[in-house]
């Protein structure tokens, strides 16, 4: 993993309680990169798989984790408690660092309501601009658009758009029951939640600002999160 360029799927695992990453589990053996923000190494160490990568204060991991850890080739980046990021946004620059062009981010959903909404509004650091990040929870796939995206899916896929910037300008869609037409999304109100796919993908863009897409896949639809290693961007 020393090579940036050998780098294009990424998983980063975090540590929101209870979380079950079985649906995930080719998702995970196919990346090409596994980090964990501090205890999210257990839940890969769970399905029989060892991160590449252990980000964070290790608050929540024992010593005899560390060294068994340390033991499978994990490299251990460690940092004090007393710091400005949370483990997951270390372990998100981290996978960019090395030149992760897809990133799929798991057990980042549930437990303490402030890290829930912190971690959503990690999908709209500056530094993952440029890269297919997406937050996978249960039958969900989130991510910000900041430009455009085409969604794909089945008709009755709920499809909830919310403003992750103060506000965002100039939304255009195709293929959603209500429809936007250049309209604008402001920070407060709640206009964007519950729409739905009307066919098999929607067109969704932005002219200025950054748009939370949070899609539910229907019935039976996450066995095809490996699929998600393709880009949705266009």
């Amino acid at each position: 993993m020393s090579h940036a360029v050998h780098v294009r799927h990424a998983v980063v695992v975090a540590d929101a309680p209870h979380a079950d990453l079985h649906p995930f589990v080719e998702l995970i053996a196919t990346s090409d990169l596994l980090i964990a923000a501090d205890g999210g190494a257990r839940y890969l160490a769970e399905l029989g798989y060892w991160p590449h990568l252990v980000v964070g204060d290790c608050d929540s991991l024992s010593s005899a984790w560390l060294e068994r850890l340390a033991a499978h080739g994990a490299l251990l980046e460690r940092y004090p408690v007393h710091k400005n990021e949370t483990d997951l946004e270390l372990a998100l620059l981290r996978a960019v660092e090395r030149g992760a062009a897809h990133v799929r981010i798991l057990a980042a959903l549930g437990g303490r309501p402030d890290q829930h909404l912190a971690n959503l509004q990690l999908l709209a650091h500056p530094a993952l601009a440029g890269v297919d990040a997406r937050l996978l929870h249960d039958a969900w796939e989130i991510f910000a658009i900041r430009d455009q995206t085409l969604l794909h899916g089945a008709p009755g896929d709920l499809v909830s758009l919310l403003p992750l910037s103060e506000q965002v300008d100039g939304i255009v869609t195709e293929g959603l029951f209500y429809p936007l037409r250049g309209e604008t999304l402001r920070l407060g109100p709640a206009r964007g939640v519950s729409n739905v796919l009307t066919a098999s993908r929607a067109r969704i863009s932005v002219a200025r600002g950054v748009l939370l897409c949070m899609h539910a896949f229907g019935a039976g639809m996450v066995a095809a999160w490996p699929s998600l290693n393709a880009p949705n961007t266009i």
